[in-house]
C-alpha cells in the first residue's frame, strides 16, 4: 500500500507527499532531507512550544475561544494556573509564534498558531494512528 500525504484547497491538490522513503526519488528524498536541516531550528522552536502540557493547554482554550482571545486572568482562572506559571508559558508561546498580545493581559491566537497548533495536535496524531494501524497488518 502506497501512503500519501496530500493538502487540498478548494478541491485542489496543492501538496502530495509519498509516506515512504522508497516511494521518493532519492535525489528528491536528499534534497527535502537538506532542506529540513536548514529549517530544523525553526521546528524545534515549534515543537518545544508546544511539547508541555500547560502550553498544550494555553493554546487549547485559544483555539477554542470564538475571537481567540484570553486574558492572562482567564488562563489562570480557566486553568488552575499560578500567574508566574502563565507568564513563563505564554513567553514561551509569543516567542514561537503561536500567540500574540494584545493589549495589557490580553493574548490572541496568531494565524500561524491556530494552523501550527490544529496541524501539530490533530493531524499528527491522526498520521501517527494510521501508521500504528499499518504497522499491525
Amino acid at each position: 500500500m502506497k501512503l500519501k500525504l496530500q493538502l487540498v484547497r478548494d478541491g485542489e491538490i496543492i501538496f502530495e507527499m509519498p509516506l515512504s522513503p522508497g516511494d521518493w526519488p532519492r535525489k528528491q528524498l536528499e534534497k527535502e532531507f537538506n532542506a529540513f536541516e536548514e529549517h530544523f531550528h525553526r521546528f524545534s522552536k515549534m515543537f518545544d512550544a508546544l511539547s508541555n502540557e500547560t502550553r498544550m493547554r494555553m493554546m487549547r482554550r485559544l483555539v477554542e475561544e470564538e475571537d481567540r482571545t484570553m486574558s492572562f486572568a482567564d488562563f489562570m482562572r480557566d486553568l488552575d494556573l499560578n500567574p508566574k506559571i502563565v507568564w513563563e508559558n505564554s513567553k514561551k508561546l509569543r516567542d514561537s509564534g503561536f500567540l500574540e498580545k494584545t493589549s495589557r493581559g490580553q493574548y490572541t491566537c496568531s494565524e500561524f498558531g491556530q494552523t501550527a497548533f490544529l496541524t501539530m495536535s490533530l493531524a499528527l496524531r491522526r498520521l501517527m494512528e494510521l501508521l500504528e494501524e499499518m504497522e499491525n497488518f
